[in-house]
C-alpha cells in the first residue's frame, strides 16, 4: 500500500508510525486509518521490529475525525486493489477484529507517543495502544458530545477500564480539553514527559524495550492483559500456568538466563 497519509519507518528494532497531515493537525481521515492499519501489520510481520510507535508530524498527533476535506475513500466504498490495506491476524478474538479495535491482535507492544492536540476518534484509537505516553502540553478531547455524537469504537468500553467509571465519564460526558498532566492524574494515559525532546525520549523506552526484553515474553504478556479483560481469575491463572510452562521451555528464557549470568546484553530471538 503506498503511504500518503503516514509515514513508516524503523530504528533499532522500533517501527515507527507518524501521522502526517501536519497541515491539519493530523486530522483522522479513512484513507489514514487504512495507512496505520496496513502499516502496523507490516510491523508485526518484520521478525526485525519488536516495538511500534505511534505519533504525529508537527505540533499535534491527531485533531480527531476531519470535518473539512472530502475522503478520497469513504466508509464502505471500494478501494482499488493496491490500497487495500494489510489484514490484520486473524486467529484472535472477535472483539478484536471490529474496526479501529485490532490493536490488541498486534503481537507486538505498541505505544501512542502524543505530541499534541488528541481529540475524539484519535483519542479512542491511542486507548486500544499498550501504552500511552503524552507530552505535558500535549491536549485532550473526546468531543463527541459537542458535535451531537456519541463515544464510538469502543471507546465507552475500554476507558473505565483503564482508568475507571468515574474518570471515564468525566471525558466522555464533559468533552471539555485537558491537558497530558491531567491525563495522567485521570489515568488516561501511563506516563507525562516534558515537551523539549519529547519524541527523543519515547524512542529511549522504545528502544529499551525492543533491544533488553525478550519478544515472545512481550507478545505472550500483551495477549495475556488484553485476555484478561474478558476472563474470570480461575481461568486467567489457567492461561498463566499454561504460559508459563512454555515460557520455561523457550530459547528466550535460556537466553535471558545466561545473559543475566555472563554480564552481557541479551541476544533474544523471540522463539
Amino acid at each position: 500500500m503506498k503511504y500518503r497519509e503516514i509515514i513508516y519507518h524503523t530504528d533499532d528494532k522500533v517501527a515507527v508510525i507518524t501521522l502526517n497531515r501536519p497541515d491539519k493537525l493530523n486530522a483522522w481521515t479513512t484513507r489514514m486509518a487504512d495507512e496505520i492499519q496496513d502499516a502496523t501489520v507490516t510491523a508485526a510481520d518484520d521478525d526485525s521490529v519488536n516495538v511500534i510507535v505511534i505519533t504525529g508530524a508537527g505540533r499535534g498527533f491527531s485533531a480527531g475525525a476531519d470535518m473539512s476535506v472530502l475522503q478520497d475513500l469513504g466508509e464502505g466504498k471500494s478501494k482499488a486493489k493496491d490500497d487495500q490495506p494489510k489484514q490484520t491476524p486473524q486467529d484472535v478474538r472477535p472483539d478484536f477484529k471490529q474496526k479501529y479495535a485490532y490493536f490488541p491482535a498486534i503481537p507486538k507492544p505498541i505505544i501512542a507517543a502524543i505530541n499534541g492536540p488528541c481529540a475524539g476518534i484519535s483519542l479512542v484509537m491511542t486507548l486500544f495502544c499498550d501504552m500511552r505516553i503524552a507530552a505535558a502540553s500535549a491536549k485532550f478531547t473526546s468531543a463527541f458530545v459537542k458535535r451531537g455524537l456519541i463515544t464510538e469504537y469502543g471507546g465507552a468500553w475500554l476507558l473505565p477500564r483503564i482508568a475507571g467509571l468515574a474518570s471515564a465519564m468525566d471525558v466522555w460526558l464533559t468533552g471539555r480539553i485537558f491537558d497530558g498532566t491531567e491525563a495522567k492524574e485521570l489515568g488516561v494515559v501511563n506516563r507525562v514527559l516534558p515537551d523539549e525532546g519529547f519524541l527523543d525520549a519515547v524512542m529511549d523506552i522504545a528502544h529499551d524495550m525492543a533491544n533488553t526484553n525478550s519478544p515472545r515474553s512481550m507478545r505472550v504478556v500483551k495477549h495475556q492483559v488484553w485476555e484478561s479483560l474478558f476472563q474470570d481469575l480461575d481461568s486467567a491463572l489457567d492461561l498463566a500456568h499454561e504460559e508459563m510452562n512454555a515460557s520455561i521451555k523457550s530459547d528466550d528464557f535460556k537466553e535471558g538466563v545466561a545473559h543475566f549470568l555472563q554480564k552481557r546484553a541479551p541476544r533474544f530471538t523471540g522463539k
